[in-house]
C-alpha cells in the first residue's frame, strides 16, 4: 500500500516520494537511538540527507514529522480476503502484532502517544493520520464479512459507526496492550482465542438488534 504523508507541503520544488521516505526512515531510526525528548529536525535532517529547510517545507514541527513516520508503518497492513470473518480477522490481528514488534514501530508509537498526553494538537493529529486511517480495516472486514452473510447489515448509519468504532477500539486495545503492556506473545493461538470470543460478541450483538 502507497504510503500517505499527511505534512502540508509548501511552495517551491515538487515534492519527491524518495526523499520523504528517506526523512521518514530517519526520523525512525533517531527515536529509536535518541528518544522523543532529544530528536531534533536537524538530526532528521543529517540522516536522510537533506537541508532542514527541504523538512520545514514538508512538516511545520517534530510533532507532525514524527506522527507521519508512524502512520505510514501501518499503512503497510493489508487485508486480503481469507474466506472467513474468522480468518480475516486473525491474519489483520497478526500483523498488527508483527508490525509492533518492530523496534521502529515500538519506539515511535510510544512515543507518541506519551507525548500526546500532553499534547491536544497532537493526540488530534494521531486520530486522522494514524486511527481513522487504519479504521477502513474494520469496514472493510465488516463489508466483506455482511456481503457472505456472516453479519448482518445494519440500517441506523449512526449505530453502524459507533460499532465500526467499536470494534476498532476492542482490537488495536487488545493487541497493543498484550503486545507493548503487557509484553506477552500475540501467537496464531492466541490470535484465534481472541478471534473466537471478538465474533462471538459481535453475533450476539447482532441478534439482539
Amino acid at each position: 500500500m502507497c504510503s500517505r504523508t499527511t505534512g502540508a507541503a509548501r511552495a517551491g520544488r515538487p515534492r519527491s516520494a524518495e526523499a520523504d521516505a528517506a526523512i521518514l526512515r530517519a526520523t525512525r531510526e533517531a527515536l529509536v537511538e535518541l528518544g522523543w525528548s532529544k530528536l531534533t529536525m536537524g538530526d532528521v535532517s543529517a540522516r536522510a540527507g537533506v537541508a532542514k529547510t527541504t523538512l520545514y517545507r514538508r512538516w511545520a514541527g517534530k510533532n507532525e514529522l514524527v506522527v507521519d513516520a508512524v502512520a505510514v508503518l501501518f499503512d503497510e497492513i493489508e487485508f486480503p480476503d481469507r474466506g472467513t470473518l474468522e480468518a480475516d480477522i486473525e491474519g489483520v490481528v497478526l500483523q498488527f502484532a508483527e508490525l509492533l514488534e518492530r523496534p521502529e514501530t515500538k519506539s515511535s508509537l510510544m512515543a507518541v502517544v506519551a507525548e500526546s498526553t500532553r499534547d491536544e494538537a497532537l493526540r488530534a493529529r494521531i486520530r486522522s493520520a494514524i486511527v481513522d486511517r487504519q479504521k477502513r480495516l474494520v469496514l472493510e472486514g465488516r463489508e466483506r464479512a455482511q456481503a457472505r452473510g456472516e453479519l448482518p447489515y445494519e440500517e441506523d448509519p449512526v449505530a453502524a459507526a459507533r460499532s465500526a468504532d467499536l470494534i476498532f477500539d476492542v482490537i488495536a486495545g487488545a493487541v497493543v496492550h498484550r503486545s507493548l503492556v503487557s509484553a506477552e506473545p500475540v501467537d496464531p493461538d492466541w490470535a484465534r482465542t481472541f478471534t473466537t470470543l471478538l465474533v462471538a460478541g459481535l453475533r450476539a450483538v447482532a441478534a439482539q438488534t
